[in-house]
């Protein structure tokens, strides 16, 4: 992997996540109670092998960049090892990034730079675990020019996906199909009754890569977006080969989210807390890295029986909590937060210094960073209570209570 650079689109604004990104980058959002988005592909990285990175950012990125400075220095400028943070410098025109394949077509003088034989493109805003060092090794395999990473999904699920129609027998990517809605995708080589969806992680040879991304810079009407431009116009010229996605979790279901709403954010998180949930964090052959704070313990206090009770059961609880005689049921506590007495959390997801005031209820919600809940506050068990509370609540149900700014 000494010889391949990842690129890593950090810079989307994720605004179907709002208002979580009302403030940041979606890839910097918390995640799993100490996480955040990007340290999932960023571990990717490191867990295999990557450690020359250029991280493409440009949406409200302050915290994401103090994220990367704080939590990923890790690397050994010594050994050749780096994390670039690059936001937009109009290099080449007067523009912020236009789309994805703009955003690494802008930089292409610190690619040249470097001198990879192979640029891995990977989103910062999916959560899955994957080996790109089999990545790369399928794409010598195969002699390809470009591969892509694609999952197997059921055919019912074909209408949210980009599906790829791949040779049987070579694995060469014939053609995109972009959310088919008539029923009858292109079935899978890899699967029986399943299509092959792109994930968005692309493997090219540099040299490819400079080649398309200087001809899409020059087309007027291209959006210039690797997705929708750039892959089709090399499907008939290049050698484009699909490989499919191996899930390190070794789960029965394929793990990969893009967590693109706030109701599958939720449903995300909340799985964390089941006996055997999807994801597996506690496996020590992969770890997932992240910015540790320092902080103290958590702490539960009050064990007064019929009166108050600080206790947690079937949840996260990150360093720096205090139950404290509250009551919390399968729920993620992210650091620094506080619940205070006679409180009760339940289904909920509460993010970096939140503090649930004395005698709230809080069902199926999601308490933004920072929200300070007055006293006796009900959330959750009323939507329209809650939205004339100036609360956001989704279709699903979930409500997400966030400061306002003055």
């Amino acid at each position: 992997m000494n010889n391949v650079l990842a690129i890593l689109l950090a810079g989307g604004a994720g605004e179907r996540l709002y208002p979580l990104t009302r403030d940041q980058a979606k890839p910097a959002v918390p995640f799993g109670g100490i996480y955040r988005i990007i340290d999932f592909t960023l571990s990717n990285c490191v867990n295999s092998g990557l450690r020359r990175i250029f991280c493409l950012t440009q949406y409200k990125s302050l915290e994401l960049t103090r994220h990367l400075r704080e939590g990923w220095g890790l690397f050994s400028g010594e050994m050749g090892e780096f994390i670039e943070v690059i936001p937009p410098m109009r290099r080449v025109h007067s523009d912020w990034y236009l789309g994805t394949a703009d955003a690494v077509y802008q930089n292409l003088e610190s690619v040249l730079i470097e001198k990879p034989a192979q640029v891995i493109v990977l989103s910062a805003d999916q959560i899955y675990k994957m080996d790109y060092r089999e990545m790369l090794a399928w794409h010598q395999r195969h002699n390809a020019e470009v591969t892509i990473a694609t999952l197997q999904v059921p055919i019912p699920d074909a209408t949210r996906f980009g599906i790829t129609d791949i040779d049987p027998v070579t694995y060469q990517i014939h053609d995109f199909e972009e959310k088919p809605q008539h029923g009858h995708p292109v079935l899978s080589p890899f699967g029986e009754n399943m299509v092959s969806a792109s994930m968005g992680i692309y493997i090219f040879n540099t040299d490819v890569l400079l080649e398309a991304l200087r001809e899409d810079a020059a087309d007027e009407n291209s959006a210039h977006d690797f997705g929708h431009n750039v892959l089709p116009n090399l499907l008939h010229r290049r050698r484009v080969i699909a490989y499919d996605f191996r899930d390190l979790n070794n789960k029965r279901v394929r793990y990969w989210r893009d967590v693109g709403t706030i109701d599958s954010y939720y449903e995300s998180n909340l799985d964390l807390v089941s006996v055997l949930p999807e994801l597996n964090l506690y496996d020590t052959a992969w770890p997932i890295r992240t910015r540790m704070h320092q902080a103290p313990p958590a702490k539960f206090v009050f064990a007064q029986e019929g009166r108050r009770m600080g206790v947690a059961t079937d949840s996260f609880v990150s360093p720096g909590v205090i139950v404290s005689g509250g009551r919390v049921h399968r729920s993620i506590l992210s650091p620094g937060v506080r619940v205070n007495s006679y409180a009760d959390v339940d289904h909920s997801i509460l993010l970096p210094g939140a503090n649930i005031g004395r005698y709230c209820r809080v069902r199926k919600a999601i308490i933004d960073s920072g929200v300070q809940l007055p006293e006796g506050t009900s959330v959750g068990e009323d939507p329209e209570r809650d939205r004339a509370a100036g609360y956001h609540v989704t279709e699903g149900g979930v409500t997400v209570v966030f400061e306002a700014h003055d």
